[in-house]
């Protein structure tokens, strides 16, 4: 059997190849002699890092400069449509190809002929081959370019296989148009991942300690004309809530989710150093954003977290941790509502500092009552992924619906 898997791997975004390590250790187990081919944006550094053959998901670079002129001045028409040649070639003798888990369908920070667009066209030509098509456990909305939710409708219609990781999402895909009376329903596939702990209680050992989640926050659009003061807004709050947090004697573990984080990082570490003396500063710590692994050690060293990008999200509650979500979007606030955590949400755009210190002060106070609830959640969903990956295996990965 011959397995496709498509999404923006290797891009830097810890979440996405979260998702994708999931699914290959279920593929893994349960197909051990599939081929599986990963169709990402880095190649190299998927096929380095799972072992996996990997394809460049738009096709190898143009290399001479005078065919990347003519493609610039033809719109990128003769690169789009070479595309469907390149994956029609690719994916001619493919079984199946799966998207696994992420945001997939939605257009933050997208154009239309950026992801929707590539999505779109390995849909139509999977559709085209014969490849069955499988969405997994991904998030869905908003979409608000009007050709962007177009090809992004057309390609999730192609699928013989849907699942959401929230009703958001669901419902979303109902009011694009698409049936879904056949679709279900399952966890982020991430929830999955095997849960890492530290050699020992470090959050006991040093104290109360609090992750914060930084990101790199422009808005929902790609070149927002508002970009730069929403970003700017947003590092004088979060900045402003750490010095608040430390000077209350809390450790603060610094956080990411992804590598284009790290330029916010290195501003929100700028104003610390010129607010904080050496003591109060040497009990803020920045951690890595490799991978989700990675962040769930993070998560097991603290004892509550303030977060922002969903899968720091979902490592933070996969880790039973009480959470603030300062969220970008509804799937922060449906994940949230999944386990009975709604009240603990806010928006990155329109938090206030006052109204964050008072919930976290709540929030700390409850913590020990809330643990029981969230792990609850999580012993539930196991049971849950595991009926879906029972279900794909009957749908997609036998021999007698291929």
């Amino acid at each position: 059997m011959k397995i496709s898997l498509l999404g923006q791997f290797g891009s830097g975004n810890s979440g996405n190849d979260g998702s994708l390590e999931a699914m290959l250790i279920y593929l893994r187990r349960l197909q051990p002699d599939a081929e599986l081919v990963c169709i990402c944006s880095n190649p190299a550094l998927i096929a380095t890092r799972y072992k996996i053959r990997t394809m460049s998901v738009g096709g190898p670079p143009l290399s001479s400069r005078w065919a990347r002129t003519v493609d610039r001045i033809l719109l990128k028409l003769p690169r789009r449509l070479a595309l469907f040649f390149i994956a029609a070639m690719q994916l001619n003798s493919f079984d199946v190809m799966i998207i696994p888990g992420t945001g997939i369908l939605d257009d933050f920070q997208e154009r239309a002929f950026g992801w929707p667009f590539v999505i779109f066209c390995w849909c139509l030509v999977a559709r085209l081959c014969g490849t069955r098509i499988a969405f997994v456990s991904i998030g869905a909305g908003p979409i608000k370019g009007r050709l962007s939710r177009w090809f992004l409708r057309s390609a999730a219609k192609m699928a013989s296989y849907r699942s959401y990781r929230d009703d958001y999402s669901l419902d979303f895909m109902r009011k694009l148009g698409i049936d879904v009376s056949k679709d279900r329903r399952y966890p982020d596939i991430a929830f999955s991942l095997p849960t890492p702990y530290p050699e020992k209680d470090q959050h006991v050992a040093n104290g109360l300690s609090v992750a914060v989640g930084i990101m790199n926050y422009r808005g929902w659009r790609a070149n927002d004309p508002q970009s730069e003061a929403i970003y700017q807004e947003y590092l004088g709050k979060i900045s402003t809530f750490v010095c608040w947090l430390v000077r209350k004697g809390f450790r603060v573990r610094l956080a990411m989710g992804d590598t284009t984080d790290r330029s916010a990082m290195d501003d929100v570490s700028l104003r610390l150093a010129k607010t904080l003396g050496a003591e109060d500063l040497s009990r803020v710590e920045i951690g890595l954003a490799g991978s989700l692994h990675d962040i769930m050690t993070l998560m097991s060293t603290v004892d509550i977290a303030i977060v922002s990008r969903y899968h720091n999200l979902v490592c933070s509650l996969k880790l039973d941790r009480p959470t603030i979500s300062l969220g970008y979007a509804r799937k922060n606030d449906d994940l949230m509502r999944d386990f009975n955590q709604e009240r603990y949400c806010f928006h990155i755009e329109t938090f206030s500092v006052d109204a964050l210190k008072t919930t976290f002060d709540e929030l700390l106070d409850n913590r020990i009552a809330i643990q029981p609830q969230i792990r609850q959640v999580n012993e539930d969903w196991k049971n849950q992924l595991l009926e879906q990956q029972l279900l794909l295996r009957e749908r997609l990965l036998t021999r007698k619906y291929l």
